[in-house]
């Protein structure tokens, strides 16, 4: 006993290599050439190989119908009934704006990380460490887990409507009732929904270009019947029911909170970010795929939503098939049976969308060593990850069977705005940092070692400087730079850590090239911005002044691990202030709209504080890599997404809070 109390002695810990073993654990990260070199050589990340047969048409077509199916046959109804009324259509809105704040940051990244599967989980490992890619990679999941299983319950809810509630009525006189599932609602055990789940899962593990063709043939579907509720849905509207506060029943706050629920109609793009080894073109496909699929996901929602909440009051609604009913509520009988073919296409390629990437995230993470080893067998014969396929199928299946419609919707919800937001926290750090601390930049070395590093290089560099036989004697001339470069262009004050660079060191590789003009020295016109070329249009010669005084990084500044360190704590900084931020104006919403002192002093407090950190990362030099994408007005953009998805975060409710702890908590039972 003594000599375990002794054990335990504080004064016998010893805490630096224990805290540095945690930090290495913890903070290690991925670096993105071991991927590339994999992908080079035929093989994926892992060893294995999945099927690269995605085009750009693919990719639009997975993204947007694993968002229109659910989303537009359920989650309107069901947020213009209970939630919103008619102001459904400002929810969806808000919600595609979210959306495309994180949609810019998921291209980028797909861009930057080519080529790989696991979506923001792959991005956060390259990124910010294991820990988070393990948290991030575990709630994707759970996203796309419960994404299956609602796509699969929508589809059981439309054939009992169908059916005049036959089938349920059958379940609950033969089998029983659930209780305490849901939010102490009386439900059935939805066996049907089991049945769906399960044969989707076989389609899905039958190979990627059965999955991809299947699911372009029911998107084609999906849109002629979308056109007929267009044009059919225009004959029966009537303009009182948005009359007399009609269009906002339940205030903005209902707005709000129907914004939160209809974010998990436009889940679609990440989805697409997950097929990065199986895409042709990842490169150029990606970005574009996500545009496309956002933009054409808010036009079917809104115009849905526009003709819904016109032709049936917004408390008549049907919240589990509202499009049926609402032209079977005018009479109108073959157009419900119509819609109901496009609801059984629509609901099907969306529990497709939802299935189609749950194994690939499962397949990363266990070729990582994250989850059990054996999930990330690739079966030979349909190049798919096909234990990861049946595995994530049958937990869908059970899932589906016994948690009812709006509790799932809820749930994943949350694990998808939590993704998001990370993923948009990661696009903000890595373009601060330079390019050697690219990929694991949070590993900062101590004071002593980088001064010991520093100075072992620029002896190496005044040696060759000095040398007789150095490249600056070659060309006859005084050195114009400290390392003995050839009249190129200076680097900064990162110049000395750059060693002696040979004849052709301007190449494609340089992190230079492309920005710099090789023979003026000057940064190339291309290299800025879009916002840049306009203001400097739109101010003239004060443009370069205010520059100046705000303090903003000059052409030729390069990030340094100084510089990249003080972005890292203002962006952590960031996301516990909007945090706090949007916590404050949702749970103290009543104390700010009574005017309280101390409310309104708090406010403006989060608010400057969180503009100063903007202002600080804004004059941190940026990384001058360019990509072929690149999310634009960084760092207002990514902290934009964030803001918004922290918002849209704290309007759920507090069961579905309390079930993402449970699961968090089981998936760290789960690591090593």
């Amino acid at each position: 006993m003594s000599g375990l109390v002794g054990k335990l002695d504080p004064r016998r810990i010893q805490w630096g290599s224990t805290w540095n073993t945690f930090a290495s654990r913890v903070l290690r990260t991925k670096p993105v050439e071991s991927m590339l070199d994999s992908a080079m050589s035929g093989t994926g990340s892992h060893g294995t190989r999945l099927a690269r047969v995605l085009s750009t048409v693919d990719l639009v077509s997975l993204g947007v119908g694993s968002c229109v199916g659910t989303g537009m046959y359920v989650v309107s109804g069901l947020v213009a009934k209970e939630m919103a009324g008619p102001g459904v259509i400002v929810s969806f809105i808000i919600a595609a704006v979210a959306s495309i704040l994180s949609g810019v940051c998921y291209a980028e990244f797909g861009v930057r990380v080519p080529k790989t599967t696991g979506s923001a989980y792959t991005y956060s490992y390259v990124t910010v460490g294991e820990c988070v890619a393990f948290f991030i990679g575990w709630n994707l999941i759970l996203e796309y887990l419960i994404g299956t299983a609602a796509g699969a319950s929508a589809l059981s809810s439309m054939a009992d409507s169908l059916a005049n509630h036959s089938i349920s009525n059958f379940m609950i006189s033969h089998i029983g009732t659930l209780n305490g599932l849901g939010k102490g609602e009386q439900s059935y055990p939805d066996l049907l929904a089991l049945l769906i789940a399960l044969l989707v899962t076989v389609i899905v593990a039958l190979g990627v270009k059965n999955s991809v063709g299947f699911n372009n043939v029911l998107n084609v579907i999906n849109l002629i019947v979308w056109v007929f509720m267009m044009i059919a849905g225009l004959f029966f509207v009537n303009g009182e029911n948005w009359d007399e506060g009609r269009f906002l029943p339940f205030g903005w706050s209902g707005v709000m909170q129907g914004a939160a629920t209809c974010f998990y109609a436009f889940i679609g793009f990440d989805i697409i970010a997950t097929t990065g080894e199986e895409a042709k073109s990842p490169n150029t496909s990606i970005p574009y795929a996500i545009t496309a699929s956002l933009i054409t996901c808010l036009t079917a929602y809104v115009s849905v939503s526009v003709i819904l909440t016109l032709m049936v009051p917004y408390n008549e609604i049907d919240a589990d098939a509202p499009l049926m009913e609402m032209f079977a509520v005018h009479g109108c009988m073959f157009a419900k049976y119509i819609v109901a073919v496009g609801s059984i296409a629509g609901l099907t390629v969306s529990l497709l969308g939802s299935l189609f990437p749950m194994p690939r995230v499962i397949y990363a993470m266990a070729g990582d060593g994250l989850l059990f080893k054996f999930l990330a067998n690739v079966s030979s014969y349909t190049e798919t990850p096909a234990v990861a396929c049946v595995v994530s199928g049958f937990l869908a299946a059970l899932l589906s069977l016994l948690v009812s419609l709006r509790d799932l919707i809820e749930m994943m919800s949350i694990g998808t705005l939590l993704a998001y937001t990370l993923v948009s926290l990661c696009v903000l750090l890595l373009r601060y940092q330079p390019e050697g601390d690219i990929h694991g930049f949070v590993n900062f070395l101590s004071e002593e070692q980088n001064n010991k590093r520093k100075e072992g290089v620029l002896a190496e560099c005044e040696k060759d400087a000095c040398s007789p036989t150095s490249e600056a004697d070659e060309y006859g001339g005084p050195p114009t730079n400290t390392c003995g470069a050839k009249n190129l262009p200076s680097l900064g004050d990162n110049e000395m850590l750059i060693g002696k660079p040979d004849k052709n060191a301007y190449t494609a590789s340089h992190p230079n090239y492309g920005t710099v003009d090789m023979t003026t020295g000057i940064e190339a016109e291309e290299s800025e911005s879009g916002l840049s070329r306009r203001l400097k249009k739109l101010i003239g010669p004060r443009y370069y002044t205010l520059r100046i005084r705000l303090g903003l990084p000059g052409k030729m500044d390069r990030p340094t691990p100084a510089t990249g360190k003080t972005v890292t704590v203002c962006v952590l900084l960031l996301f516990i202030s909007i945090f706090a931020f949007c916590s404050f104006i949702i749970f103290g919403a009543s104390s700010i709209g009574e005017g309280r002192w101390w409310a309104l002093l708090l406010l403006i407090f989060f608010i400057i504080f969180i503009a100063l950190l903007v202002i600080i990362i804004l004059q941190q030099p940026e990384n001058p890599k360019r990509l072929p994408y690149m999310a634009p007005c960084v760092p207002f953009v990514p902290a934009s997404a964030m803001l918004v998805n922290i918002y849209l975060m704290l309007k759920l409710s507090a069961i579905t809070w309390i079930r993402f702890s449970i699961w968090c908590f089981v998936g760290k039972g789960l690591t090593r």
